[in-house]
């Protein structure tokens, strides 16, 4: 089980590397006030001087401490391989620079942090990266975080508490975290920062263990006994106490192993019954014991969440593409997949199917079927033709002779004027259709071919040749539909087998007028009815009215005679069921007409279209260029990918039996 401190750490190492927070591992987060006792903490643990030392804010940025278990020198020169010194120190910034002199650390931890934070107590939230290999610690890894403080020194912002709190939460907050919350046993443990701030983000206590420093300068008659059983707060992890060295001890350079001696005994004297729970050693024990019990536990989530990421990288990689080498290749390779992209999302096959909206050949079949079908559908026969309409075309058709039959020139005169107004539709049914091969082009470019994001240039050029495309085919289109109504318009084909209104129209008219010698007498009551109350049209004018020759020869107030209203309902039948012929021949030719000239067209020439325009050796250079946010991005996730893979060849090493 100790395998699994070091694990941690090289996946620390791993992920450091590509600066990702995805991944959040355990490790042991140290907070308390300034000059609260961390940094003594810290040094006791591993037994040598090596952090700055000194009155108000000491640690500046975050300093992450991974302390690594080795054996000791005389084995590893039995061996014959490794580093020629009992312990030694190295730091992420310092690589391939190994520190034996512990004096040297120091200096350089402080050289690292005046050099991003500063020489005058500014504090900075990049962390520091120290490893230190001894034969007398235990493998763990700590987190050194500058001390809370409330008032600005020096050249601290005003907001400094609430940047270094901000600091802590956002290490403490780390599920995966545990909290060793440092407070010195001369202050009421009630106002103790740090267990304020582990309180806010642990709030059942599960990864918080107390320290309480500084046992020997308690007041004289008082003691941390109530403390340290847990009377005054509990604490779930445990509430250990330690005695840090004092400034005189370090400035006299006295040495750890004596501090520690000094603070076994020290504890023996005050607090016989807790000595074996308290102390330097006992804390390290217990840390490593803690630290691994919560590796363990989290293992499992963290190796799933690794493999899901790894899938999660690996399909964003996939989108990027490769860089590209071959770069006429590569044209070649994104027109010809686009154009089979927007081929097959006209025919229904594209891998891409949209399930909020109708896309490509379903919304081109829905326009035909449904838009413009129903629209031909509510267009009424006889809509614009009244009675007086059709009397007038009569009249006009037979000039000054009065007529002994309906003239057929007044029947082609009216269908022509409904049959014209089927062209709008026709028309708007073409645009619509044009409108939607402009919306497939946009579709294949966000969801079909990723390609072509990374290559805007490309992008723009492809949209602009099919655009050009379409643009092309439209008028043509147009044009071929407005001749379908021409066409329609050119001759009117009574002789048309559907057209069998006219044989009874015919039929009806021949029995009324052999009905006529019989209703002779009826026909002149008629006609003495009708001169008995002439048409107020033509009377004469009063006086100083001017005459209206352009009147209407039937004004609407008069009662039509019974031959009026038969010829009225001859032409209304036979305008009806010529119209539903044409509209029925317009309503099938024009889809035809529009997949012919614009849809299959632009499907059977799309490739070529493309290829011709885009495929010349001064462009190619020009148009492959990728877009900066691509290849920056391409670069990051190959990098975290990698780092990705690296974790999970780490935690594939371990085998249960560590766990345990």
């Amino acid at each position: 089980m100790e395998t699994l401190i070091p694990i941690i750490n090289r996946l620390q190492e791993v992920f450091l590397t590509v600066g990702a927070d995805l991944i959040q591992l355990p490790q042991i987060v140290v907070v308390g006030s300034q000059s609260s006792g961390k940094s003594s903490v810290l040094e006791s643990l591993v037994g040598r001087d090596f952090l700055p030392r000194g009155s108000g804010i000491v640690t500046r940025r975050p300093l992450v401490l991974q302390l690594i278990n080795v054996a000791s020198l005389q084995d590893r020169k039995q061996m014959e391989n490794g580093i020629k010194a009992e312990e030694w120190g190295t730091f992420l910034h310092c690589k391939n620079q190994i520190f034996t002199d512990f004096v040297e650390i120091r200096k350089e931890i402080e050289a690292e942090t005046e050099r991003s934070s500063g020489d005058n107590k500014g504090i900075g939230p990049e962390p520091i990266y120290l490893k230190i290999f001894s034969p007398k610690v235990l493998n763990l890894t700590l987190v050194d975080l500058p001390g809370i403080t409330k008032v600005p020194v020096g050249d601290q912002p005003e907001d400094i508490e609430a940047q270094v709190q901000e600091m802590i939460l956002s290490f403490i907050s780390n599920p995966n975290s545990l909290i060793l919350a440092v407070s010195p046993a001369n202050s009421d443990l009630a106002t103790s920062d740090a267990l304020k701030l582990a309180r806010e983000v642990d709030t059942d206590g599960r990864r918080t263990l107390l320290v309480v420093s500084k046992l020997d300068l308690m007041d004289a008659g008082t003691d941390a006994l109530e403390v340290l059983l847990g009377r005054v707060i509990p604490v779930r992890l445990g509430i250990i106490g330690v005695v840090n060295r004092s400034q005189h001890d370090i400035n006299t350079q006295k040495s750890l192993e004596d501090s520690l001696r000094d603070e076994q005994a020290f504890l023996q004297r005050h607090y016989p019954s807790l000595a074996s729970r308290c102390g330097s050693r006992y804390l390290a024990k217990t840390l490593s014991r803690l630290l691994m019990h919560h590796i363990r536990d989290c293992l499992p989530d963290l190796k799933t969440r690794v493999t899901l990421l790894s899938a999660q990288y690996q399909a964003r990689l996939s989108s990027y593409g490769q860089p590209v080498e071959d770069h006429s290749a590569t044209l070649l390779q994104i027109v010809t997949k686009f154009a089979s992209d927007y081929c097959n999302t006209i025919e229904g096959t594209a891998r891409h199917i949209q399930t909020s909206e109708l896309c490509g050949g379903a919304r081109i079949c829905y326009i035909f079927h449904e838009t413009f079908g129903r629209t031909l559908q509510s267009i009424d026969p006889l809509g614009g033709l009244t009675e007086l309409d059709i009397l007038t075309a009569i009249r006009n058709a037979t000039g000054p002779r009065p007529a002994l039959f309906v003239p057929e020139v007044s029947f082609e005169l009216l269908v022509k004027r409904q049959i014209k107004r089927l062209e709008e539709p026709s028309l708007r049914c073409v645009e619509l259709v044009h409108e939607e091969l402009q919306r497939i082009i946009q579709h294949c470019s966000s969801y079909s071919t990723q390609e072509l994001l990374r290559f805007p240039k490309l992008h723009d050029s492809i949209v602009e040749v099919v655009t050009g495309l379409l643009r092309k085919r439209l008028p043509i289109t147009n044009e071929m539909v407005h001749n379908l109504v021409a066409i329609e318009l050119a001759y009117i084909n009574t002789k048309h087998p559907d057209f069998t209104d006219a044989a009874q129209v015919s039929a009806s008219v021949n029995s009324q007028q052999a009905e006529g010698l019989d209703g002779g007498k009826r026909w002149k009551n008629e006609k003495a009815a009708e001169e008995k109350a002439p048409a107020a049209g033509f009377g004469s004018p009063s006086k100083g009215q001017a005459i209206n020759l352009l009147d209407t020869a039937v004004p609407v107030s008069r009662k039509l005679s019974s031959r009026e209203q038969r010829d009225c309902e001859v032409i209304q039948r036979l305008i009806k069921c010529y119209f539903l012929i044409v509209r029925k021949s317009i309503q099938d030719s024009v889809p035809k007409t529009v997949m012919h000239f614009l849809v299959n067209f632009v499907k059977e020439r799309l490739q070529s279209e493309l290829v011709g325009q885009l495929y010349k050796q001064p462009l190619l250079q020009e148009l492959l260029i990728e877009s900066q946010d691509t290849a920056q991005q391409r670069t990051e996730v190959a990098l975290m990918l990698e780092a990705l893979q690296k974790a999970n060849n780490i935690i594939s090493e371990i085998r249960e039996t560590h766990l345990w």
